[in-house]
């Protein structure tokens, strides 16, 4: 049987995100989020907060970064990773998400509708973005990419004759 390494988590960011910038140009967006729980302890209900650190890479940081402010109630799907390392000679390691989705939840924030809309891609990581790599500037987009020449709707899209 295969490994599955997959995570669907809805809660608030914390912080705003933090965008950065690798020597190649590459974008990180990274942030925090809390995500709340109930558990019944006795005869009462009780609140639990998880935080999560969540890394989000290439266009869809660069799309999402002025949305994703403290407060703002986003959808995550990604994957687990392991950061190690060691400091003053004791070994250490932190369990981050890396978001291949975001979702834009809860009400209005700074004007924002809440739908996400498709640019470079979407706001869906791809395989090649999901390797941490940059795309050389030269390449063609991929085939899920956002077409900014073609039509996503409108009134030519559909037959005169339909009755509504």
């Amino acid at each position: 049987m295969n490994d599955l390494n997959q995570v669907m988590i809805i809660g608030r960011l914390t912080r705003d995100a933090e965008m950065k910038y690798t020597q190649g140009g590459f974008a990180i967006a990274s942030f925090s989020i809390a995500v709340n729980r109930k558990r019944k302890s006795g005869d009462q209900w009780v609140d639990e907060v998880s935080y999560f650190d969540v890394n989000l890479f290439g266009k869809s940081a660069e799309n999402l970064n002025q949305y994703l402010i403290k407060g703002k109630q986003v959808g995550i799907q990604g994957e687990l990773r392991q950061d190690r390392w060691e400091q003053d000679g004791q070994n250490r390691s932190k369990v981050i998400i890396v978001a291949t989705n975001v979702q834009l939840l809860g009400g209005n924030s700074g004007g924002s509708t809440g739908m996400a809309q498709p640019s470079g891609g979407g706001y869906s990581q791809n395989r090649s973005q999901q390797s941490y790599q940059q795309r050389p500037s030269n390449a063609q987009p991929q085939q899920n990419e956002y077409d900014a020449g073609q039509s996503y709707g409108g009134d030519s899209d559909f037959p005169e004759e339909i009755p509504f």
